[in-house]
């Protein structure tokens, strides 16, 4: 038999003064309430109560486990306390991971958050790279593509797209694409995390999907090496709407093939477990779904 539940039957007979009355505060037979004591005293090879037609008491042993029993459930009582709480109430460290990028998007709840619950320590770590959340202990991770880790759980916060620019410089000396497939002569740079990889995928004019391989010589995992790389002439490059908007303005940068949509992304907030989510995660959660409505612009400025 279970030896918590024959141990809590034990201290309950003990409370009421009979099998019948622990029975019926433990919604359980008196039989069975019988069978968990005779379990925990075989299992102890001593005489835990002295029992009589009439009334129960404790033998000498019986006493002293007694007295700590309950003890044990008490302890037990408060740490499932403390678990409930800190389910319901955000206490602990707070783990993020967040795309460089998107800091501007996130350092608003960060501070919000930290106002409203100060008994929450965070501590937030930002780059690029794909992070292993369970082996490196983020609680969260906040992204501008979908994690490759199929088990993780994921919440879309906010829609946005790339934008197909290059210099006045580069076109000067290379020419200006004038369709799709012209991009297959021109020296296009990546960001090792664009989901296909080297092919790259628009929506054509009529709404239809198509795509293009495409070729170059740089390959980054660094969305600002490939701003500055285009500001400098070196290329082609399918950048975040949001990094390239002030160059784009100043015509710095030049949109190419606009007819062409990229496809829309998400900003997402990514976490290892769906059920008993702590609170400190959750509420976290809510905070960026709130603020993506008015931080739209910021993500995706050219929708």
């Amino acid at each position: 038999m279970d030896r918590l539940t024959s141990l809590t039957a034990f201290v309950r007979v003990v409370d009421a003064g009979g099998f019948s009355a622990a029975g019926r505060r433990l919604n359980m037979s008196t039989t069975m309430v019988s069978s968990h004591v005779q379990a925990l005293e075989d299992r102890l090879g001593v005489r835990l109560l002295n029992r009589t037609t009439r009334k129960v008491s404790l033998t000498e042993v019986g006493k002293a486990y007694y007295d700590r029993a309950t003890q044990i459930l008490a302890d037990l009582e408060q740490a499932d306390n403390i678990a409930s709480t800190l389910q319901s109430t955000p206490r602990g460290t707070l783990r993020l991971y967040i795309a460089t990028h998107l800091v501007p998007f996130v350092v608003p709840v960060v501070t919000e958050f930290m106002s409203t619950y100060p008994e929450v320590k965070l501590e937030v770590m930002m780059g690029e790279r794909e992070v292993d959340m369970i082996e490196e202990g983020f609680d969260l991770a906040v992204r501008l593509v979908p994690p490759r880790d199929s088990s993780l759980i994921t919440r879309s916060l906010a829609t946005w797209r790339h934008v197909l620019c290059c210099s006045p410089a580069y076109i000067g000396k290379h020419g200006m694409p004038r369709q799709l497939s012209d991009l297959a002569a021109h020296n296009c740079m990546r960001h090792v995390h664009y989901p296909y990889q080297d092919e790259w995928r628009f929506l054509d004019p009529t709404g239809a999907p198509v795509a293009l391989r495409i070729s170059g010589q740089l390959v980054t995992n660094s969305g600002e090496t490939l701003r500055q790389a285009a500001l400098n002439g070196v290329g082609i490059s399918l950048a975040a709407g949001f990094l390239v908007r002030g160059d784009l303005d100043a015509g710095h940068l030049v949109r190419l093939l606009p007819d062409y949509r990229p496809l829309e992304f998400a900003v997402n907030a990514s976490y290892p477990h769906r059920h008993y989510l702590a609170a400190k995660v959750r509420i976290f959660i809510d905070l960026l779904a709130r603020h993506s409505a008015d931080q739209k612009k910021l993500i995706d400025p050219y929708t």
